[in-house]
């Protein structure tokens, strides 16, 4: 039993599977990152208005969160092999054309418009069927090491890729940029292609909004599943805090674009020690109530900040509150996935990440309320005290996730498949599913 502080990398030298799904989700992450650089800049630099840069990225969240909660019914229904690969594409192709409308005279905003939604669409769909497909690959036993890593090429991505996006544009042109991006993404389906086949079991002919209605009744219904997603919700809220940082580094630390630069790249730095830290997660007892303690110490952590009276407090309260996040976000991923069938795994895994996303954004929004209403100090310490007296009244309230645990069970081998497969096929399967 693995008792080390630190995140072990034995699953990437035991499982073939999941090796080339961290590869190309590192790859996938990159590229992707890239292109929140490339499309601001872009409608900037044709426009002049940030109102329209704010647009766009609305669009391709709302085409996300659609993209998300239809993949999900998709990956309960089709092969999720087959929809991880799609996806892919669908975004390979979408960056190629990226790049070849900056090729026109006079690119076209409305092809950034249309292919900035299309990306969002088939990216989500993508995402979708790859988190489902997880606990089958892993097996249950290996969840919370599996999100583990998954969340550390998360982080390590988002760190370095909007840089590597940035020094492409300044030594050549935003072409480039998307061709980098398309290139990368057709380059994720090399390891993606040797994933085996997965195909979720037969399912009832439902239409698809009973279908994930199906799914929203298994959160209602399930009290850890659903109390899980609960305080996931009140946790994503708190990410919108970043909204806040120009004006408190302005008027509260009397500082300029650096100061500001380091309040955002606080909270990812706490995130990655989590995720770097996180090897004693798997062998928690009752992570739920972990989960509670976490999340209340992180609206704790945020409260810290509106005290601190000098910017290096207040950078060590955000790196606090990252890395408690970080360990809220593997707990609640964890005890999701290891506690939904495996017929519901696409559903489920699409709310629990739509609403990860929808909370970011409400919580973006209600800061930015809160900015107008309050000194930006003020509003951030109302809503920290109010979101730790929510976590405590959860605390008192969700007894069945206190007492949780993680079902570490293996899961039921897959369908094998057909005679005619390439035996090096054969071969990945029995890695995915006995590893």
């Amino acid at each position: 039993m693995n008792r080390s502080l630190f995140m072990r990398f034995d699953l990437l030298k035991s499982n073939a599977s999941f090796r080339m799904i961290f590869i190309a989700r590192m790859i996938s992450i990159i590229s992707l990152g890239m292109l929140t650089v490339a499309v601001p800049v872009q409608v900037h630099a044709m426009t002049g208005s940030t109102l329209q840069v704010g647009v766009i990225m609305a669009l391709e969240g709302v085409a996300m969160f659609i993209g998300l909660l239809w993949g999900g019914v998709l990956a309960d229904r089709h092969n999720r092999r087959t929809l991880i690969l799609i996806g892919r594409s669908g975004c390979g192709l979408g960056f190629a054309a990226l790049a070849v409308n900056c090729f026109f005279a006079t690119p076209s905003l409305i092809a950034l418009y249309v292919l900035s939604i299309w990306s969002g669409l088939f990216g989500a769909i993508g995402i979708t069927a790859l988190m489902a497909s997880i606990p089958s690959i892993v097996g249950k036993e290996n969840l919370a090491s599996a999100n583990a890593l998954g969340m550390l090429t998360v982080r390590i991505g988002t760190v370095i890729s909007p840089a590597i996006g940035g020094l492409i544009i300044a030594a050549t042109d935003i072409s480039w940029n998307y061709t980098a991006a398309s290139a990368g993404t057709f380059a994720t389906l090399i390891p993606l292609t040797r994933l085996p086949s997965m195909a979720p079991g037969k399912q009832p002919g439902k239409q698809p909004l009973k279908a994930l209605a199906e799914g929203i009744s298994f959160l209602f219904k399930h009290k850890i599943v659903g109390s899980a997603v609960a305080v996931g919700t009140l946790d994503s809220l708190g990410k919108g805090i970043r909204v806040l940082f120009p004006a408190m580094v302005t008027l509260s630390f009397g500082g300029g674009a650096f100061e500001i630069g380091l309040m955002y790249s606080a909270v990812p730095l706490g995130a990655m020690l989590g995720a770097l830290t996180s090897g004693w997660a798997p062998q928690l007892q009752r992570p739920g109530m972990v989960l509670l303690l976490t999340c209340t110490l992180s609206f704790i952590a945020l409260a810290g900040l509106t005290l601190a009276n000098h910017l290096y407090f207040a950078l060590f309260a955000l790196v606090a509150y990252g890395y408690l996040g970080a360990i809220s976000s593997l707990i609640q991923i964890t005890l999701v996935q290891s506690h939904t069938p495996n017929q519901l795994q696409g559903r489920v895994n699409s709310l629990w990440a739509a609403q990860n996303v929808s909370g970011d954004t409400f919580g973006a929004m209600g800061f930015g309320i809160l900015g107008k209403l309050f000194a930006p100090m003020s509003g951030t310490f109302y809503f920290a005290a109010a979101a730790a007296g929510i976590t405590v009244a959860m605390s008192l309230g969700f007894t069945s996730l206190k007492s949780a645990g993680f079902i570490r069970r293996k899961p039921q081998k897959p369908t094998p498949p057909p005679a005619n497969n390439a035996p090096q096929q054969q071969k990945i399967d029995t890695e995915a599913t006995t590893s």
